[in-house]
């Protein structure tokens, strides 16, 4: 890989961890596009060096909500910090039972299969479409709703499901406030992306030599800074209701993934 294709990927999962048009979906079809030799023996390490990045920009982002959290769960007493700390808790639960049963069925997902991501992005625009035309509230994220938002997260697992999109869709339609859904969004994930990165680097599977260290940071600062900028501008997004441009967006591009899946 070169510093140029690390800094495609690294923009591509910066802006789509965030935005509603699903990172994963994005970078199979990178890969699909630019070819499977296009991705080194450490391509492991560098998925997890660019969500690395793009967790960081989350935690940037959001750092006194963070404090906010991390203060709460240690108060131990029934106040709204403690309840959203626990709300937190409870939404990642259904993606790591996932994560954990289903982790092999999973991965073979990511293994080209560009006409499934096609129809992944298609129903990921369905979503935003119907969540930009419901009625805005000002309503907080319930336990109820947590459990829902979680639920809609471990779907997001899918190659073309945008992460964001379900969550913060879901959570439009179930009545919470459409900043107070984007939040929660962003939020939610940052223990998984965390958690998931542990995983990897215990596993024994990364590969790294030193010929790769440029490409690697590369990577992690284009990550990084369009993860600034995209966590940023999505919140404003949601709140003034202009989900249906990604909409539209992701049929496009869906109805791509499946033409070039059909004729690869």
């Amino acid at each position: 890989m070169g510093i140029l294709e690390a800094i495609i990927l690294g923009i591509i999962q910066g802006l789509t961890e965030f935005l509603p048009v699903s990172s994963s979906g994005h970078l199979e079809l990178t890969k699909a596009i630019l070819g499977e030799d296009k991705m080194p023996e450490e391509g492991l390490l560098f998925t997890v060096i660019v969500h690395f990045a793009t967790a960081l920009s989350t935690v940037v982002v959001f750092r006194k909500d963070i404090v906010e959290i991390i203060t709460g769960l240690f108060q131990f007493k029934w106040n709204e910090s403690f309840q959203f700390s626990l709300k937190i808790i409870l939404s990642m639960i259904p993606a790591v039972i996932i994560g954990l049963l289903f982790e092999k069925e999973l991965e073979q997902l990511f293994d080209g299969n560009v006409i499934f991501v096609g129809f992944m992005l298609i129903v990921t625009a369905l979503l935003l479409f119907f969540a930009d035309k419901a009625q805005n509230t000002l309503k907080p994220v319930s336990f109820k709703n947590a459990l829902f938002i979680g639920i809609a997260q471990a779907i997001a697992m899918l190659p073309g499901i945008s992460r964001s999109g379900a969550t913060i869709s879901t959570s439009v339609l179930l009545g919470v406030d459409k900043s107070k859904a984007a939040r929660f969004s962003f939020l939610m994930v940052v223990p998984l992306i965390f958690g998931k990165i542990a995983k990897d680097l215990m596993s024994g599977d990364l590969v790294y030599n030193e010929s790769s260290f440029g490409y690697l940071s590369a990577g992690f600062l284009a990550a990084f800074i369009a993860g600034l900028f995209a966590c940023s501008w999505m919140v404003k997004l949601v709140r003034n209701s202009k989900l249906k441009y990604f909409s539209i967006y992701c049929l496009v591009v869906g109805l791509l993934a499946i033409i070039i899946g059909l004729t690869l």
